[in-house]
């Protein structure tokens, strides 16, 4: 199918979508809250020191961030925005993830080549694996069996087994894999190729490459559809040579059929549980841009904080008012604080 440039529409309201977007505002040391319903800022929330991702919990009731600066991963109640508990990471801690049960949470640490396993019941580390060079994003399989984690300064993804938190396998890609995301159905692993300007596709039983598409400069996160139709890859491109786009893979013929423009810097990538909408964090320009899937079009545009990261979506409805800015209460060194 060829290629259409998709046309960036006028800003529009996005009604009846109920949830919040969390942004991870690495520059700004905060998290904006965005009312789903509404596509403007709920809260701000200030206090996570090089806050470079955070993930929802399956329940969307919480949400772990992890702070780069201070080598944490923090669990954020969802409604309160009130922090229940920290963990030590290893050094400098890049993305969190949790397993589809929620209890066990997964940190790649960038400074130390690891990923640290999390009990979220206890709020302690259990395990460290070591993976390879610069891990930096990483999904858990859609069964719970498999952590795949990408390392970025390196040619291949890890592979975690999570019922004995070890690694078991190490399969080249290609030049610089920065993210991954599973097919719902866990039979592909789909991630970016930095180096390569390319999304590429893993078997996951054969654990195996299995094919590459060319998609915009300098690709960084992917998220595959809920409905299991598209592979969406945010392209940032460089500080001096910003991208502006976002590539729309078609999952039965892994090739790109729209080029959708965005804001400078397209870093992060969530969609919604309907497959309705795509949210994209645009780091060069302290946006995010909102996607209708439908349309393939741009339908809202919101500030953030400073370079806008990591981002993530909670079906839980926003909260009927907040603060426009909350400051963080984050106790020092792995303090666990009970849900109410």
């Amino acid at each position: 199918m060829t290629e259409q440039p998709a046309q960036t529409q006028p800003d529009q309201p996005v009604a009846g979508l109920d949830g919040t977007v969390w942004v991870a505002d690495e520059e700004g040391n905060s998290i904006t809250v965005i009312n789903a319903a509404t596509n403007q800022v709920l809260t701000t929330l200030t206090g996570v020191e090089g806050a470079h991702n955070l993930q929802v919990a399956p329940d969307g009731k919480t949400v772990w961030a992890v702070s780069g600066h201070d080598s944490l991963a923090i669990k954020i109640d969802a409604v309160t925005f009130e922090v229940h508990g920290v963990v030590p990471t290893g050094m400098m801690p890049t993305h969190i993830v949790l397993t589809p049960d929620g209890k066990k949470a997964y940190a790649t640490n960038g400074g130390d080549n690891t990923v640290t396993v999390i009990d979220v019941e206890a709020m302690s580390a259990i395990a460290t694996i070591p993976v390879g060079e610069y891990p930096h994003g990483l999904r858990v399989s859609p069964d719970g069996m498999w952590v795949y984690v990408a390392n970025a300064k390196s040619t291949t993804l890890s592979v975690i087994d999570t019922a004995q938190d070890v690694k078991v396998a190490d399969i080249e890609v290609g030049e610089h894999p920065v993210q991954v995301g599973f097919s719902p159905d866990g039979e592909f692993v789909y991630f970016s190729l930095n180096g390569e300007n390319a999304l590429g596709k893993v078997d996951v039983a054969a654990q195996e490459l299995v094919g590459k598409v060319d998609v915009g400069g300098g690709p960084i996160q992917v998220f595959v559809t809920p409905n299991n139709k598209f592979v969406l890859t945010a392209n940032q491109g460089t500080k001096d040579t910003p991208s502006t786009t976002v590539s729309v893979v078609d999952v039965a013929t892994f090739q790109v059929i729209a080029t959708i423009e965005t804001g400078q810097g397209a870093h992060g990538v969530v969609i919604d549980p309907s497959s309705q909408y795509a949210y994209i964090s645009n780091i060069y320009e302290d946006t995010v841009s909102v996607i209708d899937l439908e349309k393939m079009a741009v339908v809202a545009t919101v500030p953030t904080g400073m370079a806008p990261n990591g981002i993530s979506f909670s079906p839980l409805p926003a909260p009927g008012n907040a603060p426009a800015e909350i400051q963080l209460e984050i106790p020092e060194g792995g303090m666990n604080m009970p849900m109410p």
